[in-house]
């Protein structure tokens, strides 16, 4: 029986607009659950996996890409190399993109994120450059040799703050990557030196570029349930966020750089405000109302063009920075659910539905 392939991996970014998506708890809500309490189905769904693949792992994604063949959309598939960045060697890249070509030949297109927040200091991938720039290319090459109906995405963590002292996987003094993150030259890793471009693959690797911004508060230690500071998210997307919580003014523009200059499509592969029910301060509708409506803003495709995906991330989970469960959710109670899809932007696009497609075996 035929299958029907989808369009090739470099072409997924929409020609205006914004692809709507989410993040979501599949182990406490499927995503026929979350589209149908949306009222619409999300135009690129993100899964997690430990990679290389555990038995459970393989299992997981597979779950995943019938969900997502049944419901519609993209697949941005976001692998965390757990076991470290020499054990995604090229057989194990090769495998892979085996299993996303049948997955794109079942008419399920899919997004690879690899080793995201390779910037910070709390992953096994974390701050070492030279080793993540050779794993992505392993990556990137399998999957534009033998899934072309999928794309690589680069996404580090937003730069202010960097260099993250204090992980465990923080780059030592001595060592080739503390010397290659050095990018002033001044003998000392801080904030004044670029947070992003000593990680970057290359422009014949990366398809999509992203990164992840969250409303967290607005002065530290975070975790206030606090309004959000006006403008802040399109600042923090450009580099110059100056709030009360620091002075980020060193972080380079990551828009003009690698969405303008780069040429690349450029997205928000998590978001979301925080909004802890056990404690005071600003009500739950207010701070998220706050936050989507920058997300919304106008100015966006119009002045912002190349920003092409929102990802939301659909979680009501503990969080260990702030020492309590954070709702994130946009649509965890019919009051935030209807103030939400209300204010939703025509430019904001969602998946018209599954494609009438035979999965390849």
């Amino acid at each position: 029986m035929a299958t029907c392939e989808v369009a090739a991996g470099k072409h997924l970014a929409p020609a205006a607009g914004i692809l709507s998506g989410v993040n979501l708890d599949w182990e406490h809500e499927t995503l026929a659950q979350y589209s149908a309490g949306l009222g619409r189905r999300p135009a690129v769904v993100v899964s997690f996996t430990q990679f290389p693949f555990a038995a459970s792992d393989g299992s997981n994604v597979e779950a995943a890409f019938d969900q997502v063949r049944a419901d519609g959309g993209i697949l941005l598939l976001t692998l965390e190399p757990r076991m470290g960045l020499a054990a995604v060697t090229q057989p194990v890249a090769d495998k892979l993109a085996g299993t996303l070509d049948r997955f794109n030949r079942a008419g399920v297109p899919v997004i690879v994120r690899f080793a995201h927040e390779m910037n910070g200091s709390w992953y096994e991938w974390g701050q070492q450059p030279a080793e993540y720039r050779a794993a992505f290319r392993r990556v990137a090459d399998a999957v534009h040799r033998l899934a072309p109906g999928s794309a690589t995405m680069w996404a580090p963590n937003y730069g202010g703050g960097y260099p993250f002292t204090g992980g465990k996987y923080q780059a030592k003094t001595g060592t080739a990557a503390f010397t290659a993150l050095d990018t002033n030259k001044d003998g000392t890793v801080t904030g004044t030196d670029d947070p992003y471009a000593p990680y970057y693959p290359g422009d014949d690797a990366v398809d999509w570029v992203g990164m992840s911004l969250y409303h967290w508060g607005n002065t530290y230690p975070w975790g206030a349930n606090v309004i959000p500071e006006s403008g802040k998210f399109l600042q923090q997307l450009t580099g110059a966020y100056n709030g009360a919580g620091g002075n980020d003014l060193a972080v380079p523009d990551f828009y003009r750089e690698y969405g303008e200059r780069h040429g690349k499509p450029v997205a928000i592969p998590e978001t979301a405000a925080l909004s802890v029910p056990s404690r005071s301060g600003a009500k739950e509708l207010a701070i998220k109302q706050a936050w989507w409506r920058q997300l919304f803003d106008l100015r966006i495709p119009r002045d912002y063009p190349q920003l092409k995906m929102i990802n939301w991330f659909e979680w009501n989970k503990n969080e260990v920075e702030v020492k309590a469960v954070v709702d994130w959710r946009s649509a965890g109670t019919p009051a935030i659910t209807k103030a939400y899809t209300a204010e939703l932007p025509d430019w904001f696009h969602f998946a018209p539905g599954p494609k009438s497609c035979t999965p390849a075996s």
